[in-house]
């Protein structure tokens, strides 16, 4: 299932911390506190109990949407919506 992981966290290092956990699930950085990928059920789960254990759950923000293939390509970008830099080809093409 393609999965957004979407973020707001005051604390470099535990940002970064995050940031390490997205891809070492293989998720690839989209824009700085964006990551897209796909996981199965049990990676969300995993993922999702992973980063409440590093985040401060008063002050930062963690958001994980699921997204079945048929949504995902109703998306609509505007502007800049990826950072060139960071996305790779394949990824673009899910959208093209």
């Amino acid at each position: 299932m393609l999965v957004w992981i979407i973020y707001d966290i005051e604390k470099d290092k535990i940002r970064s911390k995050v940031a390490a956990q997205c891809k070492g699930y293989g998720l690839i950085r989209v824009q700085k506190s964006v990551f897209l990928g796909t996981l199965n059920n049990n990676e969300i789960d995993e993922i999702h109990l992973k980063c409440k254990e590093l985040m401060d759950v008063k002050k930062d923000s963690i958001y994980i949407f699921p997204m079945c293939e048929e949504d995902f390509k109703k998306v609509k970008l505007l502007g800049q919506a990826f950072d060139k830099k960071m996305v790779k080809d394949e990824v673009l093409a899910k959208f093209f």
